[in-house]
């Protein structure tokens, strides 16, 4: 779901947990939702892995290439 259409749903308060499926009411909840939603539909994309990220920063920090 793209940003502004969580948003929407989360200030109309129909944005659901997925869990419970009580109404969302935090903020930050709504973009987790967001965010989780964007790694599932991602399948795996090696920039959406933490791992990945964590190595890629290790990287810069060290100045080693690739």
């Amino acid at each position: 779901m793209p940003w502004n259409e969580v948003m929407h749903k989360w200030k109309a308060g129909t944005l659901k947990s997925g869990g419970s499926g009580e109404p969302v009411h935090s903020r930050k909840q709504a973009i987790a939702i967001m965010l989780s939603e964007k790694r599932k539909a991602a399948e795996g994309k090696k920039e959406y892995q933490i791992g990945s990220m964590l190595k890629a920063a290790g990287r810069m920090k060290h100045g080693a290439k690739g």
